[in-house]
Order: structure tokens, then sequence, then C-alpha cells
């Protein structure tokens, strides 16, 4: 199955796959479909996948042969994409089930389902170590025997091993091996229904760090709006619930913030049918049958809602912004994205470079987000120019603009400052100038118009551990200096203790940045050390600089004519030229910023036509969606540049689709 993923937000994404019934978009919600029971008509809330269980229909004589005749898509009165589940529910109510794994495979495929699953052994959380490793060893034999025994059937192969996140990345990393369609992550709603999202985040995460880029995952048993959006920030494509029918037979109204008894309402929820064209009293004393059928409705329709919800979150690139507002619902679920602060580096490998919004700071959890852990890394690219450090306050954005020798003096002569040695240094003249603010800790003027550190907005008011984070940026940054200092705005701020004040006059710099070291600092920052004079060298005078006359910021950079970058409007990207790539593909040693293609495709790429994952050898493990990249040959030769589509991870995987857009030769390559 081809698995094509369209847009990307930290460990999220917004995909697409086929089936022999249609095309399913993911994130996406598969309502379970209780065979002969089912009384609702999913598809109007926008189903186009559902969920239904094989061994109901297989130990039901009456269903189990109109099944056999018709198919289970007319069994369940569903033209989409129906998966079903194997037994494994009931396998671990009841202790035991009389079918076997080989006999629910074949009597999934007799019966037409899409997506079948094999027969796992669910482990439930808490059970000692010893009964999840023999639990687990059958769960991988029956994944490699229902790969082996299927025809045409489209396979889940489930992810076990308990509470022991160890089990949990070896059954992921076993069953990847026999390249399954869509890997469910089981046994995890004890865990959603005790509350323990903490460990249900380590559960997960640990799943994905064993689980193939390249095919959709799927939280079994997650129902609840509240949950989608941290499990879609972990990975998560597909989720399946009973919830909506369940939690609607206890009167009970299912929200993307919680769940509302009816019993506690004076008014209605929401803004879907039932919620407006019922009252709560007349819901209170209407037959019950139908009363749970209406609050299933309204549970449908905020469940699609939210799942709506989330997949354009991931389109604009907020998802972790909305991840942190459903989590604060809920004190548990604030205990899971805590917990996700543990795995940065897992999501910073999959977030991509840029995005089209800005980054807004909701709480400290914020500070947690791939974007700061990755700026705080491209901050070691920079060397500092001088022995002398100036630390401002934030002002309007961009800083470079409002920043200058006035400002600077506006609160001295008593500046909080601080030296390596005992000798005094007044003549701050030559000096880094840098902001320090939050969410990011420390910015260079000279990114101040590079995203995000340019399109970010954080409260006036700092809580107190954002307070702690600028003063352990402040420490670990000033460490490169022998003299630094500190505007008095920012000791007050930032509650900064242990500096000394100084009296007399000091000389000051002016702070302007300028176009040359903008473009090296932004070049240095976004490809590596030294990327800057490799591409522009050390001379000014040798360069030059188109801006945008509406804007003023700059947009082209040449040299004798010959444009060498261009830089993105939206983000203050560098945007390769054909000199460009070549300088740095010259300055830089593989794999840095390299992906390397078959020989049956070099002719390909110098024409500029774009790479595709099938064709890619091997990348540089850094690469992230929207980067620049260097396209060669397996000896290193420069076929092209372009835009990575994917993180390296994703590229490593994926068989099918475009890797890198690719840009075409503007002049001789001679």
């Amino acid at each position: 199955m081809d698995f094509e993923i369209k847009y990307k937000d930290a460990m999220g994404r917004v995909g697409k796959f086929k089936t022999p019934h249609g095309t399913v978009t993911t994130p996406a919600l598969m309502p379970v479909v209780h065979p002969g029971k089912q009384t609702l008509d999913v598809k109007k809330f926008g189903a186009e996948i559902v969920i239904t269980n094989s061994y109901i229909i297989y130990k039901n004589e009456e269903l189990k042969k109109k099944a056999l005749e018709e198919g289970v898509h007319s069994l369940i009165d569903f033209p989409g994409t129906i998966e079903t589940d194997s037994g494994s529910f009931q396998l671990s109510v009841y202790g035991d089930i009389d079918i076997t794994n080989e006999e629910v495979i074949k009597f999934q495929e007799a019966i037409g389902t899409d997506i079948g699953t094999s027969l796992d052994i669910p482990t439930a959380p808490y059970v000692k170590r010893e009964e999840a490793e023999e639990d687990l060893e059958i769960t991988i034999k029956r994944a490699e025997e229902a790969s082996r025994v299927r025809s045409d059937l489209l396979l889940n192969s489930v992810v076990q091993g308990s509470t022991f996140p160890d089990l949990r990345e070896k059954c992921a990393k076993e069953i990847a091996q026999y390249d399954a369609d869509i890997y469910p992550i089981g046994a995890v709603v004890p865990l959603m229904e005790m509350y323990r999202y903490a460990d249900l985040v380590d559960a997960v995460i640990y799943s994905m760090r064993g689980l193939p880029e390249n095919k959709p995952r799927h939280l079994m048993g997650a129902g609840h709006p509240m949950v989608f959006a941290l499990a879609v920030a972990m990975g998560c494509d597909l989720f399946d619930s009973a919830a909506y029918i369940l939690y609607a037979n206890k009167d009970r109204f299912m929200m993307p913030e919680g769940t509302l008894k009816l019993e506690d309402l004076i008014e209605m929820p929401c803004s879907c049918r039932v919620c407006t064209e019922y009252t709560v009293d007349e819901l209170k004393q209407m037959d019950k049958e139908k009363r749970a059928k209406l609050i299933a409705e309204h549970n449908l329709h905020v469940s699609f809602a939210e799942i709506r919800r989330i997949r354009q979150a991931i389109v604009d690139g907020e998802l972790m912004k909305l991840v942190e507002l459903r989590c604060r619902s809920h004190p548990f679920l604030l205990d899971g994205l805590r917990r996700l602060k543990e795995y940065q580096q897992d999501m910073e490998k999959l977030n991509p470079s840029s995005k089209k919004t800005a980054f807004f700071y909701t709480g400290y959890e914020s500070l947690s987000r791939p974007e700061v852990s990755k700026h705080m890394k491209c901050l070691n690219n920079l060397k500092p120019k001088n022995k002398n450090l100036v630390i401002l306050p934030h002002t309007r954005k961009p800083y470079s603009k409002y920043v200058h020798r006035e400002y600077i003096k506006k609160y001295t002569p008593k500046i909080p400052t601080f030296y390596s040695n005992k000798d005094t240094c007044l003549d701050y003249s030559n000096s880094d100038v840098v902001v320090a603010d939050v969410p990011f800790g420390i910015i260079p003027l000279s990114l101040d118009e590079y995203y995000p550190l340019a399109q970010n907005e954080s409260p006036s008011i700092h809580d107190e551990d954002s307070k702690q984070f600028i003063r352990n940026a402040i420490d670990e940054y000033t460490t490169r200096y022998d003299n630094v200092l500190i505007h008095r705005k920012v000791m007050d701020k930032f509650d900064l203790k242990g500096y000394n004040l100084v009296e007399e006059e000091l000389e000051l710099p002016d702070a302007m940045v300028s176009d040359f070291d903008r473009l090296k600092d932004i070049a240095d920052y976004q490809f590596g050390t030294g990327a800057g004079t490799a591409l522009f060298g050390d001379n000014p005078d040798n360069i030059t600089i188109e801006k945008s006359r509406k804007t003023k910021k700059i947009r082209h950079v040449f040299e004798d004519g010959a444009n060498i970058v261009n830089m993105r409007a939206n983000d203050g990207f560098l945007i390769l030229s054909d000199l460009g790539a070549i300088r740095l593909h010259e300055f830089f040693d593989a794999p840095h910023m390299r992906v390397v293609v078959t020989g049956d495709s070099e002719p390909f790429a110098l024409k500029g036509k774009s790479v595709f994952n099938k064709f890619v050898i091997d990348c540089d493990e850094n690469i992230r969606r929207n980067d620049e990249v260097l396209i060669v040959n397996k000896d290193d030769k420069l076929l092209a540049f372009g835009k990575s589509l994917l993180s390296s991870y994703e590229i490593n995987d994926f068989m099918s689709g475009q890797a890198i857009k690719t840009r075409k030769w503007k002049k001789s390559r001679e």
C-alpha cells in the first residue's frame, strides 16, 4: 500500500493511502461499526474508513453466511474502506477464542475486508515482564505468519509490549521486517481509562522508534477527541473507538476539552444539528434509546470536527499550539504533554524547518517544541566576531530596526556587567549584540528576520519557568565571550543575579547590522559554520545585494552578475542558486546537505527533474522538510540542488513519492 505524506508538523502528518474501496486521508477516525447492530450512518459525518470485528461475524452464523455471500461492505452497509479486527479484544477479555491466526486472516480475506489484522496477544499494562515477553513472542510469530499466509489483504501488524518501553521498540522493529501495511499500537486502552497519559506517551514514542515512516500508524481504542491532537503529534495517523455510542448510552457528551454529563447541563454544548435542534430538557424527557442515538450523533460530529481541526493545524504549522491547548483541559493530559518534553529529539528529527504561521507561546511547555531545541543547536553554528557581547531586551520586531546606540544608552550609566578578568572593559563599541527574549532565549540581531525568530509571540508577563529558561540560555551563551554587558531591563525582567553594576560612561556599539553580516550569519545558522564565507567571501565590495522595494528586505544576492542565493520572503531562508550550490558542495564534506541518488536517476537530476524516494541511496540524517539540499551521485559529483519535501528519516523509508523538488541549472556548469 502506498502512503503519501502531504503536510508535516512535529511528528504529525496529513497523508493519503488507497485501498480497494477508496482513498483515506489521515489523520482519520474509524468509527467502530458493530455488525448487525449499527443504526447510525457514519458516512454522513465524514467517515472514509470504519472498523468492525471479524470474529463477531465469524461466530454468528447468520452474519457469517451473509458476509461470505455478499461481503462485509454489504453486511454493514458501508461503501468505503473497512478495517476488521481479529478477535484480539475478545481474547484479552475471555482469555481464549476458538479461531487460529491463519483462520482469521483467511476469513477476513474471504469476506472482502480491505485491511485485516493478525491475532496478536494484547498484554495489559503493568504485568510482570516475563508475561509481557512471552506474549510478545507470540505476537511477533503471528505477525510473521499473517504476512506469509495473506494473499491480497492489506495487513495490520500490532505493536505490543505492555508498559515496557524497550519491549515496545523491540516488537515494532521485529514486526516491521514483515512489511505490513499499517501498524497499530495495541493494549493502550487501559492506560487511557486510568488517565495514565504519561505512560501512553512512552508506549507510543518507543513504538514509533521501531516503526517505518512510510506506513500509517493506528492508536487502537483511542476514540475520545481530547487525546487526538497529542497522539497525532507523536505520529499516530488512525484512531478507532466505539466511545461515541458507549458514552452516548451513559448520557455523556464528548468534547475536545473533555466529557459533559447531560444531568449537569442547562445549555447544549456545541453548534451541531443535535445541539441546535434540541434543548437539554427535551433530551432528558426523551426515550433513552432515541436520546442515546442523538447524543452519539453529537459525539461523532465533535470527533470528526476535531480531526479536521488537527489536519488544518498541521497544514498551518500550529499542531503543537493545539496540542498544548487540548492538554491543558485535563491535568493528566498535561502529564502526557510534559512527558513528551523528554522526546524533543524524536520530534525534531521529523519537524519541518519552516512553517506557514507564527510560533505562539502558550505556557512553559512551549519551550519544549522542536523549533526551540533546533534554534539552540543552530546558534552554535555562529562563532563570536568580537570578544565583547551586549545583551538587550526585546523591542518591536524586527529588533535590528529599533535597536541603536541611543536605545542602548537609555539605561546607562548603571548597566549590569561582568568580566572574565579583573581589568574593567569600558569600550563596547565593537561588540556582538543579541536580544534575550522568550521563547528562543538568545536572538542575534542578524537573525531577527529569520523563521521562527521573527514570527513568534509571547506574553509580556513571564512565568518563572520561562525566566529560568532565559537565565540558562544567557549563562550558556555568554561563555563564548570575555566581557558581557547586560541591559538593566533584561536583568530586571528575568531576575538575573550576581552581576556587578558599573557607574562609568561606556563606549557602546551602534548595533546596526550590515546586510553583508546578516547574510553570512544566516548562511552559517542555516547551513553550518563557515557557509557564509564559502558563499560570499570576506569582502562585501564583491557582493551586490538587491532588496525588495516594498519591504526593503534582501531578495537577491550576486557576485559579478552571477546569482549566489535568493532570500525567501516569508521566512528569511536562503535559497541556493547553481553558484551557491557549487560553492557549498565544494566547502562542505560529504554527507553534509547531500542526497545521494542512483546512477539510473542521474540524467533526470541533471535535467532538473524531481528526485523520487526510490532513487535515493543515502542522505544526510540532518536533512529536514523544506531544507536546501545538494543532489549528488555515489562519487559525490554534484548533479543538482533543490528543496527537500521530507526529512531524511522519511526519505530513507519511503519507496514512492517525491523526495526533492529539484531546481534547474540556470548557467553553464563548465
